[in-house]
C-alpha cells in the first residue's frame, strides 16, 4: 500500500447535466494518472456515484455536489441523494444523518452560480468539516487564494479537486493524504493533507457547455473517451 494517496475530491460523470463522461473512461484515466481514490460528486444526485462504486469499489468514494438555497455544498461518504433546493441547514442535517463528511464547493468563485456570499459562508463555519481551498476550474487565481485564506483564518480543513467534467481534467488537482478506510479516518487524515494544485485550461468549460446542449436538445451523446 502507498504511504500516501492521491485523492480526487471533486469530479462528475454522465449523471451530471453538464458532463458526458462514462464510468469506464473515468476509471481508466484514474489508473493512467495515479489517482488512488476518486470522489464522484455529481450535481444533486448520488445515483451515478453509487453505481460507479459497484464497478470500482476500491476506487470510488460516493459523494454529491448539492445546490442549496444559498450555494453549493460538497459531500463525501454519502449513502443516498440529498435533493437540491433545501436550505444549507437542512442539507447539512440530512448529510449528518448519513455520516457524511461535508465541504463547500468553490466558495469564492466569482463566476459560479453556486459560490457563496461571505456572510453566508461565515454562518457555516461550525456546521461543515472543510471548504474547497483549490478548484482547478476557477478562472481567477485570487478566488482560490481567498478560499485558502478563509480556511486558514477560521481553522477549517481544506479540500482540493479538479471539478472534472471532461477527459483532460481527472487528477488535475488532488488532495494528497494518508490512506483511509471510512469517513472518520478520512476526516482525521485530512488534517495533515497536502495538495497538488494545477489549474485546468480555460477551454474545458466548453466541454461542459457542449454537454448541456447535447442533453437539452435530446441528441444522442458520444461519450468522450479520448484525451
Amino acid at each position: 500500500m502507498n504511504n500516501v494517496w492521491n485523492v480526487e475530491l471533486h469530479s462528475h460523470t454522465m449523471w451530471s447535466k453538464d458532463c458526458l463522461m462514462s464510468y469506464e473512461t473515468i476509471i481508466q484515466k484514474c489508473k493512467e494518472r495515479g489517482v488512488d481514490r476518486i470522489a464522484i460528486t455529481d450535481h444533486n444526485t448520488a445515483e451515478g456515484a453509487l453505481r460507479m462504486q459497484q464497478m470500482a469499489p476500491e476506487l470510488v468514494i460516493v459523494g454529491e455536489e448539492i445546490m442549496t438555497t444559498e450555494g453549493e455544498i460538497l459531500a463525501y461518504f454519502v449513502q443516498e441523494t440529498v435533493p437540491a433546493g433545501l436550505t444549507p441547514d437542512e442539507t447539512i442535517l440530512r448529510l449528518r444523518d448519513q455520516g457524511a463528511v461535508i465541504s463547500v464547493s468553490h466558495p469564492f468563485d466569482r463566476l459560479r452560480k453556486g459560490a457563496w456570499e461571505e456572510p453566508q459562508l461565515r454562518r457555516l463555519i461550525g456546521l461543515v468539516d472543510a471548504i474547497e481551498i483549490f478548484n482547478a476550474r476557477c478562472l481567477y487565481a485570487e478566488d482560490n487564494e481567498k478560499a485558502l485564506a478563509f480556511a486558514t483564518e477560521h481553522k477549517l480543513l481544506g479540500t482540493a479537486g479538479s471539478d472534472a467534467h471532461s477527459t483532460p481534467e481527472y487528477g488535475m488537482s488532488v488532495t494528497v493524504m494518508k490512506p483511509f478506510h471510512d469517513a472518520s479516518e478520512f476526516l482525521f487524515n485530512l488534517q495533515e493533507a497536502n495538495y497538488i494544485k494545477r489549474l485546468s485550461p480555460f477551454y474545458v468549460h466548453g466541454f461542459s457547455t457542449a454537454a448541456k446542449w447535447i442533453k437539452k436538445l435530446g441528441l444522442r451523446p458520444r461519450l468522450w473517451s479520448g484525451g
